[in-house]
């Protein structure tokens, strides 16, 4: 065998690619010195809030709290802070790697849209430590957030995945953290870009199975990121930084993806991508979500009765939705990423909330017997976006009876949003009795005022409930 030492290259999207890339680079500079449009202010506000929530949620999950102790032992200076009991102080690396292992792992956390990106889990953990630590302002951190939003679900779309192999938690989390930390540190065009490109040669070849394998390794990539982003900054500040090419060179050459390259520079400033992300309510992959939601208006249509009497579940679905495939899933984390899981989970509880994915459910004896007995099949149309991730379900009763109810489009996205009310709802309960004095400060983020000129480590006593 001869070892072929040239990989398939088109130097012309090589090159149209880096140059869209100087030209994304060049935007984020610029837009970090102006004021957000209002609209974008309160997105940003909106997924930190509910970001956050999501985590404090998670920070009582045994692993991560496990993962936490590791970083306290290793932490120098106490200069952020980690939302979970207590809230201890790191150094700002230790609380970006300790807020970053509990963003993703109750499956809560919002999420893009218009390609497979959580973007905001990407950035947050690492961005607030960095604002916390260095002085920046709420309205820097916000601007910061919905900047790097933009740079990291770009990416998503310019190099997108032909299949689902790599996850979208490896392939972004770097290229994210390190936008939010250079822009609040206001790095040059040139320095942002060789932080951001130095992060992309470092992302990760994490499978997208391990998700649906539930190898908990999965939840660690939004928290090995932040080491990465913080080093990346502090080295391209050095002059070891990446090259305009890199994202093509890591996405089209090493992981064969597509190369879209006005994806990353159209539109600049007009389409802010943050307005494209999507909120959950069900702890769970969001290609089931349709599912769910129809399965939840037969229990409302059938009674309360009827999950007594399902005998079988036959789920048809969209074809991202038919990655998921596990029958026995080994950990929660499995369990979110199995269709036959949720299916069952819901059909027993009439519930997708996290009660529904909770060890306790996983191993429930009646869920587990039906996870057996569901059926997936693709649908045999496909409608065109937003529609493209519908579901229609059907339960087998015991007398032979059949029930179907169909779901096109399930709720959070930017076209069927959930209400201010219902988000607060979720955070409300999310913080719990962790830290419940985070509610407030989070919900009066989402309305600009005076304090948005204060640093944000101002705010962070008052999500501890320290101060008024």
């Amino acid at each position: 065998m001869v070892l072929s030492v040239k990989p398939n290259v088109n130097a012309d999207e090589r090159a149209r690619s880096a140059q869209a890339l100087r030209n994304l680079i060049d935007w984020a500079v610029a837009a970090s010195t102006q004021p957000l449009p209002d609209a974008i202010r309160y997105r940003a506000a909106l997924v930190l809030m509910d970001d956050l929530g999501a985590a404090v949620a998670a920070s009582t999950e045994p692993e991560v709290a496990a993962a936490r102790e590791i970083e306290m032992r290793s932490s120098g200076e106490m200069e952020a802070t980690v939302f979970a009991t207590g809230a201890p102080r790191l150094n700002r690396i230790g609380a970006a790697v300790a807020n970053g292992m509990a963003a993703t792992w109750c499956e809560l956390d919002e999420g893009y849209r218009l390609a497979p990106c959580h973007a905001g889990a990407c950035i947050w953990p690492a961005l607030i430590a960095e604002a916390e630590a260095s002085g920046a302002t709420t309205a820097e951190t916000l601007r910061a957030l919905a900047i790097a939003y933009d740079v990291t679900a770009r990416f998503a779309e310019a190099f997108p995945f032909a299949q689902m192999n790599v996850h979208p938690h490896a392939a972004y989390a770097n290229i994210g953290a390190t936008a939010g930390i250079g822009i609040l540190r206001k790095l040059t065009a040139g320095q942002l870009l060789g932080a951001i490109t130095g992060a992309a040669s470092m992302t990760f070849a994490g499978p997208y199975g391990h998700a649906i394998d539930g190898a908990l390794i999965r939840n660690a990539w939004t928290a090995a990121n932040g080491w990465i982003a913080f080093r990346s900054v502090d080295w391209a500040l050095a002059g070891i930084a990446g090259i305009p090419e890199t994202g093509y060179d890591v996405f089209s050459v090493c992981f064969g993806t597509a190369c879209l390259p006005d994806k990353l520079d159209g539109d600049l400033g007009t389409r802010w991508a943050i307005e494209n992300g999507y909120h959950k309510i069900f702890a769970c992959c969001q290609y089931a979500h349709s599912m769910i939601e129809a399965s939840l208006a037969m229990h409302a249509r059938l009674g309360p009765e009827a999950r007594h009497e399902i005998a079988a579940v036959e789920v048809e679905t969209h074809p991202r939705g038919l990655t998921l495939t596990g029958v026995e899933p080994s950990t929660t984390l499995a369990a979110k990423f199995s269709m036959p899981h949720a299916a069952a989970a819901v059909a027993r509880l009439a519930s997708g909330g996290q009660a529904a994915f909770s060890s306790a459910a996983r191993i429930d004896p009646d869920i587990a017997a039906l996870r057996h007995k569901v059926t997936l099949k693709p649908l045999e149309k496909l409608e065109p976006w937003p529609n493209d991730r519908a579901a229609r379900v059907t339960w087998v009763m015991k007398n032979g009876e059949r029930h179907s109810g169909s779901c096109l489009n399930a709720r959070g996205g930017a076209d069927l949003p959930f209400d201010e009310a219902t988000l607060i709802a979720k955070l409300t309960e999310n913080a719990g009795s962790v830290l419940p004095g985070m509610v407030a400060p989070l919900v009066a983020l989402l309305k600009p005022s005076d304090r948005d000129q204060r640093p944000w480590r101002d705010c962070v006593p008052r999500m501890k409930g320290d101060a008024a």
